[in-house]
């Protein structure tokens, strides 16, 4: 694994990491701004869903722990695939990873027994770097914490993936946007795919 930091994943680093200090002193104000809220929300709360929300959510986040294991995977699989994409497909990857979940999240919330929360977090752009090296390193080890057990990448991706919608399904952990999570990897399957068809096209 190449662990130098290229400079698109320095930049989404340290801007998650300004944004978060940010939220230290103006946190109430921010969220109403740019946390995703559900279409749903009623203006009259002094907060609503914008179209900025879809990627600008993605720079917020809940508490440090949040913030640390997201920018950790960020660091651990963007930055490989920063290397191998380039700095503008991969900036493009991100954010359509980010996007994709986002708008999953959306539709999530309009169930009717769906309650109206602010969604944050750079995850869904995570999930979209994770499917990512599954499919492009796929015999890669990645070592769990908990058991620490080594597990080829296309194997942690597939897991990770059926323990998303087992936790979305069954509403475990509420709170977390596991729907979101597996949007952004859908998001990155399809651009991958139609990066693959645009390819194919050309020769």
């Amino acid at each position: 694994m190449n662990f130098a930091i290229p400079p698109m994943t320095w930049a989404l680093l340290i801007a998650n990491l300004l944004v978060f200090l940010l939220q230290q002193f103006a946190g109430d104000i921010l969220i109403a701004l740019f946390a995703l809220w559900p279409l749903s929300t009623d203006p009259a709360f002094g907060v609503s869903f914008m179209p900025w929300q879809l990627v600008t959510y993605s720079f917020l986040h809940g508490g440090l722990g949040h913030l640390f294991f997201n920018m950790f995977a960020l660091f651990m699989f963007g930055s490989e695939l920063e290397h191998y994409f380039g700095p503008r497909r991969y900036l493009t990857y991100y954010f359509v990873s980010v996007v994709a979940a986002g708008i999953m999240q959306l539709l999530v919330t309009l169930a009717p027994d769906s309650i109206p929360y602010p969604t944050v977090g750079a995850s869904g752009g995570v999930f979209g770097l994770l499917l990512a090296y599954g499919l492009f390193f796929p015999s890669r080890t990645i070592m769990l914490i908990f058991p620490p057990i080594p597990l080829p990448a296309w194997l942690f991706v597939t897991l990770y993936g059926i323990l998303e919608l087992y936790l979305g399904v069954t509403g475990t952990q509420a709170g977390v946007a596991h729907f979101a999570h597996l949007g952004g990897m859908l998001g990155g399957y399809l651009l991958i795919r139609y990066w693959r068809a645009q390819a194919r096209r050309r020769w």
